[in-house]
């Protein structure tokens, strides 16, 4: 229950907290409509929860099929049981699992030719690669290792934007 900053009685009160809680970072909602005009694939993946990225993809209009995130497990009293281990993000620290996998899978898949991860922490920049290139973002917290880890990185989603300009 700690990680997610509220009780993980059963998945109703993760939705009141996420009601509660929830705000996108500045920029993010322009970045994402840039990139679905230019008809890029965006995929949301996540060591969090996909009862919380669900409703992140559906304000940003990425396809539920493209989140990449743990499934939290409940039992028939609606109360928290665990998270499906099987799902690639359950695990990182090697490129067959986590971020990474994720990435790698997508580029076997789909034939991506230069796959980017934008991403804030160890765990997005453990994606590159397989990741073509990574972003490191710091519009929320500096990281040292991100940024000095980063083909490029940005403080602010504007700046992304601008650059498909």
């Amino acid at each position: 229950g700690s990680r997610l900053g509220c009780p993980m009685e059963g998945h109703k009160s993760i939705g009141i907290w996420l009601i509660l809680s929830f705000q996108l970072t500045e920029g993010i909602s322009d970045l994402i409509a840039a990139l679905h005009k230019r008809e890029t694939h965006v995929y949301l993946v996540s060591g969090g929860f996909r009862s919380i990225i669900v409703p992140v993809a559906d304000i940003l209009s990425i396809p539920r099929e493209r989140i990449y995130a743990n499934e939290l497990i409940y039992d028939s009293h609606d109360q928290y049981m665990g998270f499906d281990e099987n799902e690639p993000t359950s695990d990182s620290g090697s490129k067959i699992v986590g971020k990474a996998g994720v990435c790698g899978m997508l580029k076997k898949k789909y034939g991506y030719k230069n796959l980017v991860m934008i991403g804030d922490g160890a765990t997005d920049l453990e994606a590159a690669p397989p990741a073509d290139t990574f972003i490191g973002f710091g519009g929320n917290a500096i990281r040292t290792a991100v940024k000095d880890g980063a083909d490029w990185f940005v403080t602010s989603f504007d700046d992304l934007h601008k650059s498909l300009q």
